[in-house]
């Protein structure tokens, strides 16, 4: 459909959404709409919502937010039947003005004297499959895409995770040294997945971008002949005589990086290091319990990377399920040589479900000086579950749900899973296909933000790193899930999440003012003021 069509077709269906949905927009105390920059140009796949489309000529954007003026506060909402991003703006009041109609009424207290953890910040994974789907567009397309996450007009990310040698999303298995034998490291060397991929995604958008952006790296699996298995995936550990040649492999891999103008911030240990001791695991892992980490941490990893000038390089352990939280962090950081070297300690997303987030409030109170940082989660993986649902606003909510749930239990950043995958969820050598953000049709050279792409820009384009998290307080929220934050600028945003069917009205105090907000059925808000 040429671009004209899509931009008149989109226009066309805002004005019937808005029309019949006038009712509720009336209750919004005075506030006043404003259009965003670029549109979304919406196409839907028989799910909950939709996506927005993007090619080579066209993209939605959303400039940097200014923080209103005093007394005002913008409201940023997307929600399941027409929204992305739409914006309000409304204006706080002395006393309530009160709410018409029969809604559900809920009040919150923002104290903003309470203050908990600092944001490290917000993103998502350069994979191997990420990076080869990003430039099996055209090279416009390509840069749409890239500032839709980069950008001052996209969501503005500043954590990247790549993978340090082959991982499932790979097409193929491999590392740096697959040479049998070669102790030495001598035939290490990077491959073509970070040559001709990764390194120069990366390097676009570290242009792109008008902040720094943190990248960190994981491993998923030490050289077959290192391990007691022989194998990239399935059974098996690091060979006791491998510690220390498998420490200079992370030497020469930051070496390498440098060499091609990509510092890298951080480390994890291990992707996932209960993965290696599942018997026949189908992917490539490595196994770890927390006191072979420990140790080789504490007597291999930690010195060599000090005595080779990274000592400065954040070193996350874990990397894995919150379940093994605090025993793992316990058993790692009261060694006192293994805990000199660690800085944070890191949290996959995917059994959330079935484990309290209060296990991330225990490991912070035990070691407060240890960041904890979410580094992986991903919708559609699982075998019963639909790996592709392009236009899901439930998998919108889950995302959205978890971040608020694990940045009031303590956790400083949320970085998600491939920031872009084909349209079958791949590539992956195991086929073990899943869902991203953003989904690439290089066939008709397009790309589709689902609701989750928004779900993450909730949070990454309005609490900037170097955030505090504030509390926020209620006697009977009525469903709705919220967290907030003070910018280094002194900008406030507060997070609503609404995953009801019901309409709710909002009055927030701050301090001796009140805000008060309407907030629709199945709906997503952040709400910036001064």
């Amino acid at each position: 459909m040429p671009l004209i069509k899509l931009l008149f077709s989109s226009l066309l269906l805002q004005w019937n959404v808005g029309t019949s949905q006038q009712v509720v927009e009336d209750k919004l105390n005075s506030q006043q709409e404003v259009a965003a920059e670029l549109s979304c140009i919406r196409r839907d796949f028989d799910h909950s919502s939709f996506v927005c489309v993007c090619n080579a000529s066209y993209c939605d954007t959303l400039p940097r937010p200014s923080v209103p003026p005093v007394g005002y506060f913008d409201v940023y909402s997307s929600d399941r039947k027409a929204k992305r991003f739409s914006k309000l703006r409304g204006h706080f009041t002395e006393e309530w003005d009160g709410f018409e109609g029969e809604s559900l009424i809920a009040e919150f207290r923002l104290e903003t004297s309470l203050t908990y953890q600092t944001i490290l910040g917000w993103g998502g994974a350069v994979t191997d499959a990420a990076a080869f789907n990003i430039l099996s567009l055209s090279a416009h397309a390509q840069e749409r895409l890239l500032r839709s996450y980069f950008a001052d007009e996209g969501i503005e990310y500043n954590l990247v995770r790549i993978n340090m040698g082959g991982c499932d999303f790979s097409w193929r298995k491999y590392t740096y040294v697959d040479t049998e034998g070669d102790v030495d490291l001598n035939t290490f060397a990077l491959q073509p997945e970070d040559l001709d991929y990764k390194i120069p995604v990366i390097q676009r958008a570290k242009a792109i971008s008008s902040h720094p952006l943190k990248v960190y790296a994981s491993p998923w699996t030490a050289p077959p002949w290192m391990k007691t298995n022989g194998d990239y995936s399935g059974y098996g550990k690091l060979r006791d005589d491998m510690y220390q040649p498998w420490a200079e492999y992370f030497v020469r891999f930051l070496d390498s990086y440098a060499a091609n103008n990509v510092s890298i911030w951080g480390l994890t240990a291990q992707n996932e290091p209960r993965n290696g001791y599942v018997p026949g695991f189908y992917f490539n892992c490595m196994g770890w319990t927390a006191e072979q980490q420990r140790k080789w941490i504490a007597e291999n990893l930690g010195p060599t990377l000090e005595a080779n000038g990274y000592g400065d390089v954040a070193l996350m352990i874990m990397d894995d399920q919150r379940l093994d939280l605090p025993e793992w962090a316990e058993t790692v950081l009261n060694d006192t040589l293994a805990a000199r070297y660690v800085d944070g300690i890191a949290i996959h997303w995917y059994m959330d479900m079935y484990f309290e987030a209060d296990l991330l409030t225990k490991t912070h109170d035990l070691y407060p000086d240890y960041f904890l940082l979410g580094t992986e989660a991903c919708e559609g993986n699982g075998q019963f579950k639909e790996p592709i649902k392009l236009g899901s606003w439930e998998r919108l909510e889950t995302y959205a749900h978890d971040i608020i749930e694990d940045m009031n239990h303590w956790v400083t950043g949320w970085t998600d899973w491939n920031i872009a995958l084909d349209t079958g969820g791949g590539p992956n050598w195991s086929e073990n296909f899943v869902d991203s953000p953003i989904i690439v049709n290089k066939t008709s050279d397009e790309f589709y933000k689902n609701p989750t792409f928004y779900a993450m820009g909730h949070f990454s384009k309005f609490v900037k790193e170097g955030a505090v998290r504030l509390a926020m307080t209620s006697k009977d929220p009525q469903g709705l899930e919220t967290t907030a934050f003070q910018n280094p600028d002194g900008s406030k945003i507060i997070v609503i999440l609404n995953r009801s069917e019901k309409t709710v009205d909002v009055k927030i105090k701050v301090e001796n003012k009140r805000l008060p907000v309407t907030i629709g059925p199945r709906s997503l808000h952040s709400v910036i003021f001064r």
